[in-house]
């Protein structure tokens, strides 16, 4: 039972001892995501649950979006739980979440088939087609959700300062599932 009890204080105390010698790296982060869970791109704050370690759970929230002047427009919402591994400044960054958006694009109907109505002098259209929007998975309509997977390495220096990360971005919603989509990033930890 003493070594038994000698066993458990010793891990504790080793465990304590190392928690204490390990530098504390910066546990906080603002970027900028080219492709990524913010789909086209997205402003993004990152932090750990955990205040005084890196390698623990952690959530990014962030927005992007767009408008052009023919009257397309997009929005994004990326939601992300992640966890990052490793030692710094070098991270293994695993992630899963959402992203919410909403779209306003040219959606329009067009006329396959029909015939020329001789006593109304108008063409009349037997079956249409219309354009549906999608980003790599077709959409049903807006607003809409589109799952969300993040693996990839993530640089955060030991002192804070200037990080970058580059991901694979697996997207998934219910018309599919498209596993080579990615993203780069650059911005400051803190």
């Amino acid at each position: 039972m003493k070594k038994v009890l000698f066993a458990i204080l010793a891990i504790t105390f080793s465990n304590f001892v190392l928690a204490q010698e390990s530098p504390t790296s910066p546990t906080k982060a603002v970027y900028v995501e080219l492709g990524g869970a913010g789909l086209p791109y997205s402003f993004n704050y990152d932090f750990r649950f955990d205040k005084d370690n890196i390698n623990s759970w952690g959530m990014r929230i962030g927005a992007g979006g767009y408008t052009v002047s023919d009257g397309d427009s997009f929005f994004s919402l990326p939601i992300m739980v992640n966890r990052l591994y490793g030692k710094g400044p070098h991270y293994f960054e695993l992630g899963f979440g959402a992203t919410f958006f909403a779209f306003d694009n040219s959606y329009y109907e067009y006329c396959i088939e029909g015939y020329f109505d001789q006593t109304t002098g108008q063409y009349v259209c037997t079956t249409t087609g219309s354009d549906s929007y999608n980003f790599i998975l077709d959409v049903d309509g807006s607003p809409s959700i589109m799952g969300t997977m993040n693996f990839g390495y993530r640089r955060v220096p030991v002192d804070g300062g200037f990080t970058w990360k580059v991901n694979l971005n697996p997207i998934f919603n219910n018309n599919g599932f498209w596993p080579l989509f990615a993203g780069i990033g650059v911005g400051y930890a803190f």
